[in-house]
């Protein structure tokens, strides 16, 4: 198995993102985000080091081929392709899971057993004997896919889900799965925090799998160690050798972090539970690292030791075994008192069911959807504001008397609650953390207001110049307003809020610089991360209508050559680079934006491989259409509307010559590339006499965010490929 193998590798839906990042970390190539999961390439050792060393993954599949399959005479054909005495052995052992189906197969007990007979029967046929079915711990677990008339045939290696440590032989009511604590504990910031010798707190703890699997983090402790099964261990091409030298390593890793001191305490009323998390943690090889006493919630105290504040995490009951209203509301109030009375400065994570609303009295600053199962969670993450020393002890801090507001201020801030209502969830689900809140929905607030969620909530808000027959001392009034508002409604200092008036630009007036502070903030988009600065320009560095477009982008890219002109910053470029394209050049005319970009890519681990240029991109596009020596599988072309700017020779004029950029640009794909052309020119129209010989398919409406479906013409936005 030297050739690079295809791997699905699946995580709790909502953990896709740190999967991607743990896989990617342990040597995964052409990294990408499926639905529940995460596709990648690599070596055998890669598939060993997922089922050893993942937190997060569920089952590793290692795909073996695909083929068409509508009836069940297709289905049973296609496996019968497959050299399966190169896997099994004759008299071994076998399990198939099959998934999905077709017009002509709506039974999945029936696709399994039309499977397994192809497989049985070519070992009758070849050998005169047959493998035997075992439904627990065979020798060979084969997985069979089918969608949309096609047959994904694969060999899960995990065996048994990988949340199954080895070490949980106990559990109690509603358990919480490892690799979904691992998730929870990994996008709390634990791992940062362990490193700095911060310590963890449950203080309803169960039968330990908080503590534990945080534990096993700072002790760097491979997840995978202590089982004694894996689907790989029966495969014939098991390389027995390479297994045990990483596990080997592993074990010699275990070995020096148990020498860490730690401080990891879990706490909770029932002492049967506690019994269970004490013999979990035995089991698992942590006995006596852990801390486990017997204590309620409201006697939940930090450790003293070292008065480092560290993290607080939490797993509630939903509602079943505490009945709902009264009862889990006083709980949810007692946390809030607990948190904000004794854990000043520490961080905190709650997770609680999705139609758990009780409030605790903090504002989280993230709030994201996992899944427990089939069970729709919510994760909430708090940073506990810390003790005020200026005050003396026992003094009550002065409580501002409520600000009056306008008739217009109410409306202006009522209709902020409502938009951040409807997009939280949104947001939330789709790990999206900068987005427009609010864009001139009433008239006499003019405004567009976008959240960047980062090492802060900042708010930077646009104001729309004000026509003329406008007041200026009525609209500065408003402005002030609606600043007061924002700031209240977000719960933000002014110190996290930036404002601009946007008028109307002319040339490359939108790209001048507004200020010099040169202070970035770091973001981030789905996988990628990047730096945003809200002072020094008009625009932020990531213009935020184009999300979708760079997730296209991304979702694109695998193994294809990368071409961004106009590149801005970059932003395209990183979500390419990360989607698994091999190389990426990046053209601009600015010098600015391209350090920028630059930025951008050290900021996500990409390096080399990505080419930066400074040039005229219309002639850049000549000169290397003329030279016709290079090509690129994929291409996006977001020219500005309009630019007269003094580097350039003439003028740019989107509406005239876009027909141009367009034939040039795809006189540089592949065979089978794809370009993408994309414009905020409000009024544009393609004029598809201008580009002869090409497919135009208009992506438009699929590229309008969620969170700009108020305005469909904030951009056009078009793939074109070569016949």
């Amino acid at each position: 198995m030297t050739q690079p193998l295809s791997y699905f590798i699946t995580a709790p839906r909502g953990a896709e993102y740190l999967l991607a990042g743990e896989v990617g970390a342990l040597g995964a190539h052409t990294v990408k985000e499926g639905n529940a999961g995460v596709l990648c390439t690599g070596p055998l050792e890669l598939g060993y080091r997922i089922c050893l060393w993942s937190r997060i993954a569920g089952r590793v599949f290692l795909a073996l081929t695909e083929f068409p399959a509508e009836s069940p005479q297709e289905l049973y054909q296609g496996i019968l392709t497959i050299p399966w005495d190169h896997h099994l052995l004759p008299e071994g052992t076998l399990s198939v899971d099959f998934a999905g189906g077709s017009p002509l197969i709506t039974d999945t007990r029936f696709g399994g057993v039309k499977v397994k007979d192809a497989i049985v029967d070519q070992f009758r046929d070849r050998y005169g004997v047959r493998p035997s079915v075992a439904r627990d711990r065979p020798d060979l677990r084969v997985a069979v896919r089918l969608h949309k008339g096609m047959a994904t045939v694969s060999l899960d290696l995990s065996g048994e889900s990988l949340h199954r440590r080895g070490y949980r032989e106990e559990k109690g009511e509603a358990p919480l799965k490892e690799n979904l604590a691992a998730a929870i504990l990994c996008r709390a910031g634990w791992p940062e925090l362990a490193a700095a010798g911060a310590p963890l707190l449950d203080p309803m703890c169960g039968s330990g799998t908080f503590p534990i699997e945080a534990a096993l983090m700072a002790t760097d402790t491979a997840p995978g160690l202590f089982r004694n099964y894996f689907g790989f261990f029966g495969w014939k091409q098991h390389d027995a050798g390479l297994w045990e030298e990483l596990r080997g390593k592993a074990r010699q890793r275990w070995d020096l972090g148990l020498s860490r001191t730690l401080d990891i305490t879990g706490y909770d009323r029932d002492e049967k539970a506690l019994g269970m998390a004490r013999s979990n943690a035995e089991r698992a090889g942590l006995a006596g690292i852990i801390r486990f006493e017997r204590r309620e919630i409201g006697a939940a105290r930090p450790s003293v030791a070292g008065g480092v504040p560290g993290l607080v995490v939490i797993n509630p009951p939903y509602g079943e075994r505490l009945g709902r209203g009264e009862d889990l509301a006083r709980l949810y109030a007692r946390i809030g008192e607990l948190l904000k009375g004794e854990f000043r400065g520490w961080s905190a994570a709650l997770l609680t069911g999705s139609q758990e609303r009780y409030p605790i009295g903090l504002k989280p600053r993230k709030v994201s959807v996992l899944y427990n199962g089939a069970l729709e969670c919510s994760l909430s993450l708090f940073d506990v504001a810390a003790v005020d020393t200026s005050r003396r002890k026992g003094e009550v801090a002065p409580v501002p008397p409520p600000k009056l507001l306008t008739p217009g201020a109410e409306s202006f801030a009522n209709r902020l609650r409502k938009n951040l209502r409807n997009l939280e969830k949104w947001a939330a689900q789709g790990e999206v953390s900068c987005y427009r809140l609010y864009d001139a929905d009433l008239p006499e607030y003019n405004l567009a207001v976008d959240l960047y969620g980062g090492e802060k909530l900042f708010a930077h808000v646009q104001e729309y110049e004000a026509p003329r027959s406008i007041d200026p001392a009525d609209a500065d009034r408003r402005l002030r307003e609606a600043l007061e508002v924002i700031a209240s409604v977000l719960e933000i200092s002014r110190e996290q809020l930036f404002i601009k008036v946007r008028r109307r630009q002319k040339g490359a007036s939108q790209y001048d610089r507004q200020g010099a502070t040169g202070k970035f903030h770091q973001v981030s988009e789905g996988p990628c991360r990047f730096l945003v600065n809200f002072t020094d320009y008009l625009d932020t560095g990531l213009f935020l209508d184009h999300r979708p477009t760079r997730e296209l982008i991304r979702n694109l890219a695998s193994g294809k050559r990368f071409l961004n002109l106009f590149g801005y910053t970059g932003a395209a470029t990183v979500h390419a680079a990360v989607g698994g394209a091999p190389a990426t050049t990046t053209v601009d005319l600015s010098s600015t934006y391209l350090e920028w970009a630059r930025r951008n890519l050290e900021l996500n681990g990409l390096g080399v491989e990505h080419e930066l240029i400074r040039a005229d991109c219309r002639l850049w596009l000549e000169e290397t259409a003329e030279e016709g020596k290079q090509r690129w599988g994929l291409i996006f072309l977001d020219p500005p509307a309009f630019s007269n700017s003094k580097r350039m020779e003439g003028t740019l004029d989107v509406q005239r010559d876009h027909g141009t950029l367009i034939a040039l640009a795809a006189g540089l794909l592949e065979p089978d590339g794809v370009l993408i052309f994309s414009t905020n020119l409000r009024s544009f129209t393609m004029a598809r006499e201008t580009v002869p010989g090409l497919q135009l398919e208009e992506l438009t409406p699929r590229t309008i965010p969620f969170d700009f479906r108020r305005d469909s013409r904030i951009h056009s936005c078009w793939r074109i490929t070569r016949p």
